[in-house]
C-alpha cells in the first residue's frame, strides 16, 4: 500500500467503524492502523473484528491512556517498522476530520512536505464550536507560532500527512509531549529539520457522537510546554 492512515481510539466505539470505513473508500492504494489503548467501551475488540475481515485494516492494542502523544509515537514506530507505505495519514476518529481530504493531503505531501490540514489558512475553518472555543483555539494556535517560531498558521491540527522520509528523520523516542501539545511539537520539530511544510485548508468539525478528549487541564499543558520546547536543544 502507499499510505498508511493511523487513527489513535479511547472510547471510540460508536466512531470506530463508520470512521474507518470512510476512510478506506477513498480513492487511493491505503490501509488504516487504529492503535486502541484499551478502550474499556470495547473499541479494541470492534477494530480486530474489522481487522480479521479486511486485510487492509490492522490494530496495535496499547495497555492503558497515556496520552495522545504516546499513542501516535507508538503507532508511527510499528508503521515504520511494519509497512512499505511511502506516507502515512493521522487523523481522529470521531469525523472531526473528514476524510475525503485525505487524498488532498496526500498529493500535498507528494511535493515534498508535511501536509497539514489548515483551520486557519484561506478557505479552513471550524463548525459547531462556541465562541470560547473558537478563541482558545485560535489564540493557542498563535501563541505556539509566534514562541516557536514555526511558518505556518496552524500549529496545532492534529490532520497531517507525513512523507515516510520526514518521520524516519524524527527523533521519535525524544518526543516530550503527551497531550495536544504533542502537534505543535511535531510541527516545530519538522521545520527545525529544514523540511518544507504545506498547509491543505480544512472544516475541522466538532464530533458527531462520543465525549470530547479536550479538557481545561490539557489546554493549560501546552502555555508551559511550547515554552519548554522553545529553550530545549532538540
Amino acid at each position: 500500500m502507499e499510505v498508511l492512515v493511523i487513527i489513535p481510539t479511547y472510547n471510540e466505539a460508536e466512531n470506530v467503524k463508520a470512521i474507518t470505513h470512510a476512510v478506506l473508500d477513498q480513492d487511493l492504494d491505503l490501509g488504516v492502523l487504529i492503535v486502541d489503548d484499551n478502550s474499556p467501551d470495547g473499541t479494541g475488540g470492534m477494530a480486530d473484528e474489522m481487522a480479521q475481515a479486511d486485510e487492509r485494516i490492522s490494530v496495535l492494542h496499547r495497555q492503558g491512556k497515556e496520552g495522545l502523544g504516546k499513542a501516535y509515537v507508538a503507532g508511527f514506530k510499528h508503521s515504520l517498522a511494519n509497512s512499505q507505505a511511502g506516507y502515512f495519514v493521522q487523523m481522529d476518529a470521531d469525523f472531526s476530520h473528514n476524510p475525503n481530504k485525505i487524498p488532498e493531503l496526500v498529493a500535498a505531501a507528494k511535493t515534498g512536505a508535511l501536509a497539514i490540514g489548515s483551520r486557519y489558512v484561506p478557505g479552513g475553518g471550524t463548525r459547531n464550536w462556541g465562541l470560547g472555543r473558537r478563541i482558545l483555539s485560535k489564540g493557542g494556535s498563535f501563541y505556539a507560532r509566534t514562541i516557536l517560531g514555526v511558518p505556518n498558521h496552524d500549529v496545532t491540527g492534529g490532520f497531517k500527512c507525513w512523507p515516510r522520509a520526514y518521520l524516519e528523520d524524527l527523533p521519535l523516542d525524544d518526543i516530550v509531549c503527551e497531550g495536544y501539545s504533542f502537534q505543535a511539537e511535531m510541527t516545530y520539530r519538522t521545520h527545525k529539520a529544514g523540511h518544507p511544510i504545506k498547509e491543505v485548508p480544512i472544516i475541522f468539525e466538532d464530533r458527531r457522537v462520543g465525549q470530547s478528549k479536550m479538557t481545561p487541564g490539557i489546554a493549560l499543558e501546552a502555555v508551559w510546554v511550547i515554552w519548554k520546547l522553545r529553550f530545549r536543544r532538540l
